[in-house]
Order: structure tokens, then sequence, then C-alpha cells
């Protein structure tokens, strides 16, 4: 069958096992560059466990795609990205377990057993850690080009951001209540500005709090409902996640 784009191939397959394994076969090497460029390492099939992880996001992808998240190569991207942090941090739970196994011997004394279990969990969070920053970096990456289509930038963002508790935490709420309501996201991506009536009606506050938080609230709205996993869970947002 003839498809005008990637987008209605998926839409159309996605109950299809057989055609689903057909497109990833075709998109590997898609798969494995989105792989190495999360984990700024070359990485080949049957080698890399962070390409079965791709494989699966990617069919994970096809399975959820909706038309309305947009382009699906870019969602499946996100999903890749977003399933290699889930599978680092399970890795790095399940560490000291792995580890025992892999030095306890019969020969082997109690110090000697926890000398090494602790060497390799060493080992083990120092490569967590720098898969998550290399992550974290692209994202930066990917933050400062989407600021700057807002015309923002992160110096501006640092100097709208609230120095005293009372103030920040209005300015949270601000930010709760937006992304509270996909209907004013939506209004505010399209328009790309600060609906301060709506706010202020909805929250009470003066006039100059909102204005004097733009860029900062922006922002907060950016990361949140973005492709922004590293980022977000780096920042102290003041609720729960």
């Amino acid at each position: 069958m003839f498809y005008k784009s990637i987008n209605e191939r998926v839409v159309d397959i996605k109950l299809n096992r057989n055609e689903r394994n057909a497109l990833i076969e075709e998109y590997k090497p898609f798969i494995a560059a989105t792989v190495e460029k999360a984990t700024g390492r070359y990485v080949s099939y049957g080698h890399d466990e962070e390409l079965s992880i791709g494989l699966m996001a990617f069919d994970e992808a096809i399975i959820n795609y909706d038309q309305e998240k947009g382009n699906f190569l870019s969602f499946a991207r996100n999903v890749i990205r977003k399933r290699l942090i889930d599978y680092y941090r399970k890795e790095k739970k399940h560490q000291a377990v792995i580890y025992i196994s892999e030095y306890t011997t019969e020969e082997a004394d109690g110090e000697e057993v926890f000398e090494c279990v602790v060497t390799a969990s060493e080992a083990q969070d120092k490569y967590y850690r720098e898969e998550i920053n290399q992550l974290r970096k692209q994202e930066l990456v990917q933050l400062k080009e989407e600021l700057q289509n807002w015309g923002l930038s992160f110096s501006d963002v640092a100097k709208s951001s609230p120095k005293q508790g009372g103030t920040k935490s209005s300015y949270l709420d601000i930010v709760k209540y937006i992304v509270d309501r996909p209907e004013l996201v939506a209004k505010i991506k399209e328009k790309k500005y600060l609906p301060i009536a709506d706010i202020q009606e909805g929250l009470k506050l003066p006039r100059k709090t909102i204005e004097r938080s733009r860029n900062y609230v922006l922002a907060a709205i950016i990361i949140l409902t973005g492709d922004y996993y590293c980022i977000r869970e780096f920042i102290d947002w003041g609720w729960k996640k």
C-alpha cells in the first residue's frame, strides 16, 4: 500500500504485529542513530543493551502514536530517549544485587566480597551519572534552541527567576495553574505569550506579579510540557511530579 507519509503508515499498521516488525527492521539505522546521539557513543546490534531498549521503545512509539502528537519520528525519538533514562535508573537501582552474585565465591571472605561490591557499585554509579549527564546536555542544547524561538535566552530566564520564597510560590502557582489546563497550554504555545487576564482571573494574583513572572513561567511551561525528562527531574518544582 502507498502511504503519503510515515505518520499515515504508523497509524494504519499499529495493530498489525507483522507490519510493525517490518517497519522496525526498516528503521533500525534511525533507532541506532537515536541511541548513539543519546548516549554519545557508538553502539552495535547484538552487543549493546541500549539498542534492544531502542527497538522496544520504537515499537511502543508505533502502538501509542497519535497524529495529534506531531511527526512520528520526533515522537519515537523522544520515547527512545525516555526509555533509555528508565533503563539507566533501573540498572543503578539493582546494581548491588547484580554485583554480589558476580563477585561472591567460596574462597572470598565477607570483607573481600564487600570491597568488590563497593568498587563495582561506584563504577556503575559513575557510568549512570555520565549517561544521564550526556542526556541532560543534549536536552539543554534543544532547550536553548526552543527558547530562542520564543525570543528568550537562559539569561532572560535567570533574571526573572524568583529570589524570595513568597514570589517563588506565586510563580509556581501560575505554572501549575497553566499545566493543569491543556487548553491554556495550547493557547500559550500557539500565541507564544502569557495570557495574563486568564491567569489573573483564575488565581486572583496582582497583574504586576504575573507580568514579572513571564520569562520564568514560559520557560517552565516549555520544560514541563516538552521532551525534557532529565531537566525536569533536575529542577525543584515545589510539588510532587
